[in-house]
């Protein structure tokens, strides 16, 4: 079983697209909200059902529910508002957090725990310590959600399909994010020699501040982050072993300890099985 914690439109979003990837037989929604997760379970439902799909969505508002999960999504939390930076939501947020991991701990203590509530690093670092889980099982969505945006912008910029882009975020999931052009590629080609420096950074700028763009224009980001979450969630369903950027908990990683920040990853069955430290030079080390 697959549980998301949270019922609004990202965690509703998430279990659509985790079903549409039959990644699991069974999907519990969990919310606070009485009637919410009920309700976004049967909406789905029945769209799951036309289409043929043999996944059953649940909700509920109660956390011992959450029995057998092995793998629990935690969206739950305040969401940025027009004008907000993700840092704005921190202190709100990780009491959310600390609670939401502790009934994680209590009915779920074989899971592995895929935070997503912003501001995400800390978030992350949150469910690492209260759980008190080793830092394989704590798997961040952040780089992920920022990768897909970057892949976007350089097809935009170069026209070419979508499907040969290869690109690559890590840092932190906000303002100071990493986009690496020498890390990203077309069909194999390196986008430096495809696009002019001034256009690279163009693009960086772009991948920094388009959520906010986003929301200023809709009010959330919902369908980019639930395919981010369904990705890093098939990548341990199925043990594909992907290469993905998630925020992992540094034990000398990249010459820093005791934080939790986006690197890239290669994710399976066990969650984080190998932290890959790239060879940054020192303006991306910066």
């Amino acid at each position: 079983m697959i549980t998301i914690v949270g019922a609004g439109k990202v965690g509703g979003a998430a279990a659509i697209s985790i079903a549409l990837r039959n990644l699991s037989d069974e999907i519990l929604l969990l919310d606070v909200i009485k009637g919410l997760p009920e309700g976004e379970a049967m909406d789905i439902n029945h769209m799951l059902s036309e289409k043929g799909i043999n996944v059953d969505v649940r909700g509920s508002n109660d956390y011992s529910d959450i029995k057998g999960s092995e793998i629990v999504v935690v969206v739950a939390g305040s969401g940025r508002k027009p004008g907000m930076t993700r840092m704005d939501l921190l202190k709100v947020n990780a009491s959310v957090v600390k609670d939401v991991t502790e009934n994680i701990k209590k009915y779920a203590n074989n899971s592995i725990i895929v935070p997503v509530t912003n501001p995400l690093d800390p978030m992350a670092y949150v469910a690492f310590k209260v759980s008190g889980f080793s830092k394989n099982r704590i798997v961040g969505m952040g780089n992920m959600l920022d990768l897909s945006r970057f892949k976007q912008f350089i097809h935009e910029s170069t026209g070419f399909s979508r499907d040969s882009i290869r690109a690559l975020v890590i840092g932190e999931h906000g303002e100071n994010m990493v986009p690496l052009p020498r890390f990203s590629s077309v069909a194999g080609i390196p986008l430096m020699s495809l696009l002019s420096k001034e256009k690279i950074d163009e693009l960086v700028v772009s991948t920094r501040e388009v959520a906010a763009k986003v929301i200023e224009l809709k009010g959330a980001t919902v369908h980019a982050p639930a395919n981010g979450i369904s990705a890093i969630v098939e990548s341990i369903v199925r043990d594909t072993k992907q290469v993905i950027p998630v925020a992992t908990y540094l034990d000398g990683e990249y010459g820093f300890s005791d934080v939790t920040i986006g690197v890239p990853a290669v994710v399976g069955k066990n969650g984080i099985e190998k932290i890959i430290e790239l060879d940054l030079d020192s303006s991306e080390k910066e």
